[in-house]
């Protein structure tokens, strides 16, 4: 996925003033952004969140879903999108069947009112009191699902800022975050964007899985996709070695393939 470049902050910010035709708006905005930018390095420079996303402390994911419904469910109504954006997160995850089972019933645990949100954020603050990393990348994670709608309900927002409160995640950190998975989307959304997309689907087509499937069965379609078109088991004849050409090329789409998803998804 791209991240946005360095300086994205500050022309964002620039840019957003000058439409008001205020010049001093500008100003504000080169330095809000300039802020921006200085939190993104320092957030970046840390292992990318995806590269840890699959090595969670105990409890982290039964704490993840659940504060996921409390949010989803927090403006009245969990919609769609974010139904669809916690199944992509558990395929992030890696989970396995019953792992995915049980990460549902969390999820509808937090969206009951009788849900302790208090109670699991303080026990998740205590577990990863060492590792403040792992909750920024818990809130990211949470605001990849609440931002799959189209507009950010105040009591959502509300909800969220509680979230960050108990993980002593400050406003600016929250907004740095917020901005760069906005800015991520906005890329997603563009021509660029829509090219990238396209490529990401050809590449699980190469390989005849979909985003749906598990880390370790896009490995398995993989070996098994190079194991039948190795070039090595075509040789002898005039058209042997035409077939052995072929296969040369479809092993290169293959591995090519491999290798995009295996980055995306941080596959091992």
């Amino acid at each position: 996925m791209q991240q946005p470049k360095p300086y994205w902050g500050k022309l964002a910010g620039v840019m957003t003033g000058l439409a008001t035709g205020r010049i001093w708006l500008a100003l504000i905005g080169l330095v809000v952004g300039h802020q921006f930018d200085k939190g993104f390095a320092s957030f970046a420079s840390r292992r990318n969140a995806d590269e840890h996303v699959q090595r969670v402390p105990s409890g982290f994911v039964r704490s993840l879903f659940q504060i996921m419904g409390f949010l989803a469910k927090s403006d009245g109504r969990v919609s769609e999108q974010e139904i669809r954006a916690a199944r992509v997160l558990m395929h992030r995850l890696n989970l396995g069947p019953t792992e995915i089972r049980q990460s549902i019933d969390w999820f509808e645990q937090g969206k009951q009112s009788s849900f302790a949100l208090h109670d699991v954020l303080r026990t998740f603050r205590r577990d990863t009191g060492r590792h403040p990393e792992l909750r920024l990348m818990f809130v990211r994670l949470l605001l990849e699902v609440v931002l799959s709608k189209k507009s950010l309900h105040r009591r959502t927002r509300a909800a969220l800022w509680t979230v960050c409160s108990e993980l002593d995640i400050s406003r600016v950190e929250l907004a740095q975050l917020e901005a760069m998975l906005r800015a991520q989307m906005g890329f997603r959304r563009s021509a660029a964007g829509g090219v990238d997309m396209e490529r990401v689907s050809n590449a699980y087509a190469i390989l005849g899985v979909n985003r749906s499937s598990t880390n370790e069965e896009i490995k398995k379609a993989y070996r098994r996709l190079m194991n039948k078109n190795h070039p090595d088991k075509l040789a002898g004849s005039a058209e042997d070695h035409a077939l052995a050409g072929a296969a040369a090329k479809r092993t290169r789409e293959i591995r090519g393939a491999y290798e995009m998803l295996k980055a995306r998804r941080s596959i091992r």
